[in-house]
């Protein structure tokens, strides 16, 4: 009975990984790990689209380079099937287009695949909680392409200083603890900025804010 309740309590993960060596490990890793639980390890982007509705996940780890159908295409079909879904990109890729793209398609995080075990749990349990996490060359990779062009300027002086800083953190690709942990903040505290500062410039997610100082929405 104990397990079921944990198993049920545990953040619901699926992979979507061509390599079987990496795919298994990743999946056998989040697996062994309290408070996760991997329910599928996919190959390719079709096999995806058809097991991940099913399964009804928390969070997606997608790959970009995938034979036939690629990672962006996916997470672009498995959002228009489930669009509460949160997909974090898990790549070698540092491209900047490719970057974009899969944000615009509905990605929530992008990693590279180096990133250390640990790291990744703590960024699948950020995406759960609507977070953002990027890895630190790929948020820069952001961050300068992500100057505000004079439209948006406005918005962002109107911001409330906290609440800026809560942007800049946000765009560096920080998960909500590492912002608490920064500002000397609580979680929560965080929370009501990031909420806040989303209304004040239109946006529902970070994915949105990102296309906004982008120029692209």
């Amino acid at each position: 009975m104990k397990a079921t309740m944990r198993r049920k309590m545990s953040i619901r993960v699926c992979i979507v990984e061509d390599d079987a060596g990496l795919r298994e490990s990743i999946s056998s890793f989040i697996d062994d790990t309290a408070g996760f639980e991997c329910l599928g390890a996919f190959r390719t982007g079709e096999e995806a689209v058809v097991g991940i509705p099913t399964l009804q996940p928390a969070v997606v780890l997608m790959d970009i380079n995938l034979p036939g159908m690629n990672g962006i295409e996916c997470v672009r079909q498995l959002k228009e099937i489930r669009p509460e879904l949160q997909v974090m990109m898990l790549t070698v890729y540092e491209n900047s287009d490719r970057i974009f793209e899969a944000l615009a398609a509905g990605a929530c995080g992008y990693l590279l695949k180096n990133t250390p075990p640990e790291k990744l749990l703590e960024a699948i349990e950020d995406v759960r909680n609507g977070g953002s996490p990027m890895s630190s060359h790929i948020a820069r990779k952001v961050v300068l392409a992500f100057q505000p062009v004079a439209r948006i300027r406005p918005l962002i002086e109107h911001l409330a200083p906290r609440e800026q800083q809560v942007l800049e953190l946000v765009l560096a690709g920080k998960l909500n603890k590492v912002i608490a942990d920064e500002l000397q903040v609580s979680m929560r505290t965080v929370e009501v900025h990031r909420a806040n500062l989303f209304e004040k410039m239109g946006v529902r997610t970070a994915v949105e804010l990102a296309q906004l100082l982008a120029g692209k929405r």
